[in-house]
This record gives structure tokens, C-alpha cells and sequence, in this order.
């Protein structure tokens, strides 16, 4: 029988969050070199979290890691919340003592990803630029408010504000985005059955992001894709990447750059605050940085699946 102390080391923490056991929680699996495809989806389903990462050896020196980031049923080219936790835990092994600013890179299945990790006044933080620019996808068609409405358990009423109205984007991984009337209609938003599939099947897509404006934050939002192995994710920082364009489509964004924040996870007990800095030229999206902090929570070794 294969002995623990064989096993890979493991980190866990909670992601978009100061605080331990709020935010989204990722495991974070090092020297996973040797894993085949098969045996890192079969670690992140053990682990039953939204995502798990794994860090091998870059393929360019310069580079900080290579990684493969894995929802519980699929692996994803990215996701956010992986990236903003996975570089504050590598700048964090040969970082010193009090404050400090250094530059993380993470080769990504979507592409390069520079993080800038900083620690000011005692406070962690990260920063990445989006690997992608956001574009429509081209999965399927959003259907109509109806539609909407019955797939989430809302009147039709309550879909779409101001200028705001459904649609599907896409930048590395795709979301459909819902905004809905008011922080009463986000609170009572559900999957509803065989409604929610009808959805996914018209729009292509199991994930889809609801917002509306919040009280604390800019917006406030909530991620449903329980067909993924996601009921509810209480921070999707790809997804608030690519809400870039769902912005500028609604008329939400004004020239130059615009600092946003998000906030997620309320009404899952598990509250998160998503930093957004967008920068427009001449009318379309030039940069997109997502933000946020992370605590770690737990470490140990877990056995490598049998070949």
C-alpha cells in the first residue's frame, strides 16, 4: 500500500477573500509533472471543489509554473480564481518578510498570464491581466426573457435593467449573462429543471452568470452551473473578466479606464469582493485586470491515482 508521505503536496485556500472560510476555496497540487489528464480529473474530483489547479515546471524558464486548472467533471483553459490563488502562493515561498511587489507568470492552456502579487500594510493581494478579450460566443442563442425567467424561477419581468439585456460571451471558457431587475430577484434566482436545461441547450452553454446592481459593490452577481459539478460558485473571477464585455455591450462603461467591483457568494454564506479595472480605446475593450486577495486554509499530501 503506497505511503501518504509518497503523496503530492496540497494547499488549500479560499480565493476573493480576506477572510478564511468566505470567498471560493481552490486546492492547489504541486509537483504534478508525472500526472496524466485522467489522474489530475480524478484528484479534482476528490477534491469536489469549483476548481483545482496543479503546478509543474514552466516550459520557458522565465516563466514562473506551468498549470492545468480542472473543474470536478472537466479540465478549463482558465479560470480566475485558480490564478489570483495559485500565484499568491508561489510569490509567498520566497517572499520576505513585511511588505513587498513581485511579478508571477503562469502558463495557462489559454495563454500567458502575468500576476502582479503584492503585500502592502500587511494585506495580500493580486492582480492579473485577462489572457483573452472577450467576444460573443458563438455556442447558441440566448432565448427569450420567458424562457429566462422559467430557468431561474423569476417572472420575465424581472430579467434585463436599464440597458442591460441577456447575452452569451466568451473568453477562454464561455458564460451566459443574465441581468436581472433587482437584489430580490438575484436572491430568489434558482435553477429550475427541466427549464435550466432548456436553457443550456438553447445557449450551448452550462454556465451562466447572473448580476444586478449591489448596495456594497458596483454589482453583485451569481454563477450557476450545476451540470459542471457547480451548483452555485461564490466567485467566478473568469466570468467577471469576461462581464468586461457584457459592460460595454450594455452601455456601462464610459472611455478610458473604468475600476469596478463585484461582489459574490452572498447568499451562498460565503461573501467575495472581485476587483475589475477595464480599460476602452476608441469604443472597445483594450485591457481587462481582475483583482482580489486569498487566505490558506489547510495543507497536507495526497496519493497520486494508480496508473
Amino acid at each position: 500500500m503506497a505511503c501518504l508521505s509518497e503523496g503530492l503536496p496540497f494547499f488549500t485556500c479560499d480565493v476573493f477573500t480576506e477572510t478564511a472560510y468566505a470567498g471560493n476555496p481552490l486546492a492547489i497540487v504541486e509537483d504534478a509533472d508525472g500526472l496524466s489528464d485522467a489522474a489530475m480529473q480524478t484528484i479534482a474530483r476528490e477534491f469536489n471543489l469549483s476548481e483545482t489547479i496543479f503546478v509543474r515546471a514552466p516550459a520557458d524558464p522565465a516563466h514562473t509554473a506551468s498549470v492545468r486548472i480542472f473543474f470536478p467533471t472537466a479540465e478549463i483553459p482558465f479560470a480566475g480564481h485558480p490564478t489570483i490563488g495559485c500565484a499568491i502562493h508561489l510569490a509567498l515561498k520566497d517572499a520576505p518578510e513585511g511588505d513587498f511587489e513581485t511579478r508571477i507568470t503562469l502558463e495557462e492552456v489559454a495563454g500567458l498570464v502575468p500576476v502582479q502579487v503584492w503585500r502592502r500594510a500587511g494585506r495580500l493581494g493580486a492582480e492579473f491581466r485577462a489572457p483573452v478579450l472577450p467576444h460573443a460566443a458563438n455556442t447558441g442563442e440566448m432565448p427569450g426573457p420567458e424562457d429566462i425567467a422559467a430557468a431561474l424561477g423569476l417572472s420575465a419581468d424581472q430579467i434585463g435593467f436599464d440597458g442591460h439585456r441577456p447575452a452569451l460571451w466568451q473568453g477562454g471558457p464561455a458564460f451566459g449573462y443574465i441581468p436581472v431587475r433587482d437584489r430580490a430577484a438575484l436572491k430568489a434566482a434558482r435553477p429550475n429543471g427541466a427549464a435550466w436545461e432548456t436553457l443550456c441547450s438553447a445557449s450551448g452553454l452550462g454556465s451562466h452568470y447572473l448580476y444586478t446592481p449591489g448596495q456594497d459593490a458596483d454589482f453583485s452577481a451569481r454563477m450557476f452551473a450545476p451540470g459542471e459539478g457547480i451548483p452555485e460558485d461564490p466567485a467566478t473571477g473568469s466570468a467577471s473578466a469576461i462581464f468586461a464585455a457584457q459592460l460595454l455591450a450594455s452601455g456601462a462603461l464610459g472611455p478610458g479606464e473604468s475600476r469596478l467591483v463585484l461582489e459574490q457568494g452572498i447568499d451562498m454564506g460565503r461573501p467575495s469582493r472581485i476587483g475589475l479595472r477595464i480599460q476602452t480605446t476608441d469604443g472597445a475593450l483594450d485591457t481587462i485586470h481582475v483583482q482580489g486577495s486569498s487566505v490558506r486554509i489547510g495543507a497536507g499530501r495526497i496519493l497520486p491515482p494508480a496508473a
